[in-house]
């Protein structure tokens, strides 16, 4: 594979990394934001054309790839920033560009592309664990549409979103891809009820009950029962993005370690001096060379399109960012003694964002399974 950026991939990084250094100061990156602050970076984004990049021109979008959105993805992580990019623009946006019809697109995209609209997808479930399959939401048919009723968990910038897409099950029961469908629900429709809570990064991320919810027939996303090929798509579309985000925050984290290590003395010399500190570092740079490697190579696969290549390197990419993440953010807590465990310290915002990624869309165990499942001939 070609890992070689161009000029115009170097000029979209520089732009972001120029909009970070701006929107998210370095003393105070990892930091709760407030409303005012959330709704300020988002009109930034928008500006800046963040929010429509992976979209299409005619719906106010850049028509971007996934490596264009990896290299955004890198910048944000390295700022602890992005908000709901991953969630909004990478996902739930790209769903409706894939399985949306014209006017369904033209209704919401636009919105989307320039930031007075959010979406977030609604598909995970109590006790389902990783598995978006087994879905008991059920979506009846009436003759004007839908009655959509059950809940939803770890909606990501779930109550923030005005528009939530909904994965529900149209026809069958239990577990498997055949009969899902995806619903579009405004979240202020009635019988929607959001739970919004923190995550241990400090984001944010809702519970949906939907309660006899009346679903238009044109809010209904794709064709019926036929939605599970686009949704595993996007799904990996944005595992691939958080890799790509936690090279962005190892990156900033091993930047933060060796100042430390620079600045800090110990028996009169600078830590950086003693061996057992300089091999630790070389293995987290080591560490940080295969993430970038992995992160380059998922998005490669997103964008090459062949569905089964796409899951095992997406996968297999999702494994060493869950492991590789969480050693890395403990040994950068650890290097830092007990200052490294305040919150006034950088490093301890980077670790835990390292962790929720190693956890979202699926955590190292689950897809280790993906790998080893068979691939259909």
């Amino acid at each position: 594979m070609d890992f070689a950026l161009n000029d115009d991939h170097l000029a979209l990084r520089d732009a972001v990394q120029r909009f970070c250094e701006g929107e998210y100061p370095a003393e105070h990156r990892g930091n709760p934001e407030t409303p005012p602050q959330a709704a300020q970076r988002w009109v930034a984004m928008a500006e800046l054309g963040l929010l429509g990049l992976p979209l299409a021109a005619h719906v106010g979008g850049s028509e971007q790839g996934p490596v264009e959105v990896m290299l955004v993805a890198q910048e944000l992580g390295r700022a602890l920033g992005g908000g709901a990019f991953v969630s909004s623009t990478v996902m739930a946006g790209q769903l409706l560009s894939r399985l949306g019809s014209a006017a369904q697109q033209q209704r919401w995209l636009p919105a989307l592309a320039d930031g007075s609209l959010q979406a977030a997808l609604a598909l995970y479930e109590d006790g389902a664990r990783y598995d978006w399959q087994q879905v008991q939401t059920h979506a009846t048919a009436k003759a004007a549409g839908y009655v959509l009723q059950g809940r939803k968990t770890l909606v990501l910038h779930g109550d923030t979103a005005g528009l939530l897409l909904v994965v529900a099950r149209t026809e069958g029961a239990g577990a498997g891809p055949q009969g899902l469908t995806v619903l579009a629900v405004e979240a202020q429709a009635p019988g929607v009820q959001v739970q919004g809570f923190d995550t241990l990064d400090g984001r944010r991320a809702a519970h949906v009950e939907f309660n006899q919810v009346q679903v238009p027939a044109e809010q209904v996303i794709g064709t019926p029962g036929q939605a599970a090929e686009g949704v595993e798509a996007v799904l990996q579309a944005g595992v691939a993005a958080l890799c790509a985000e936690a090279v962005g925050a190892v990156d900033a984290l091993l930047t933060h370690t060796a100042e430390h290590l620079r600045t800090r003395k110990q028996f009169g010399v600078p830590l950086a001096k003693f061996q057992v500190l300089q091999h630790r570092m070389a293995d987290m740079v080591i560490a940080l060379e295969q993430l970038k490697s992995m992160a380059c190579a998922a998005a490669m696969a997103v964008q090459a399109g062949d569905a089964a290549q796409r899951r095992r390197i997406v996968s297999a990419a999702k494994v060493l960012t869950s492991q590789q993440g969480r050693q890395i953010g403990l040994t950068a807590i650890q290097m830092h003694g007990a200052m490294g465990m305040t919150d006034e310290c950088r490093v301890g915002h980077y670790a835990k964002r390292l962790m929720v990624i190693g956890q979202l869309l699926g955590d190292s165990a689950y897809h280790l399974q993906q790998l080893m499942a068979p691939t259909a001939p």
